[in-house]
């Protein structure tokens, strides 16, 4: 059964740095776009940001400048530095992965930022 495992998270005070990573694990075809989506309390999930197998990139407008997606194909494995974190950057962060049309997630963690 396919599989994303995500690590790093916590709680982060404001202006710190976090890093996430997350790997792909029993997915049968080439993974395409790799990426990572937020949902905070009472809000609906929302991209954050995504990297296509070639290195595209593509980031929300409001984490632009401060977050950065990269990629290792080879292992499948997708991480998020986050610097300059904000209050409103808190939130559950989950992994996602597209092969073949098909919507991979993780589990999701957590990312609190506060003093």
């Amino acid at each position: 059964q396919a599989q994303l495992v995500e690590s790093g998270g916590g709680l982060v005070q404001p202006g710190g740095s976090s890093r996430l990573s997350c790997a792909a694990s029993r997915i049968a075809f080439v993974i395409n776009v790799m990426g990572w989506y937020r949902q905070a309390p009472g809000k609906q999930r929302e991209l954050v940001a995504t990297i296509s197998r070639g290195g595209e990139t593509n980031y929300a407008h409001s984490v632009k400048g401060r977050f950065t997606i990269s990629r290792d194909s080879a292992k499948d494995t997708v991480y998020l530095q986050m610097n300059s974190l904000k209050p409103e950057d808190t939130a559950v962060y989950y992994c996602n992965a597209q092969a073949m049309g098909v919507n991979y997630w993780g589990q999701g963690t957590q990312v609190t930022v506060s003093s």
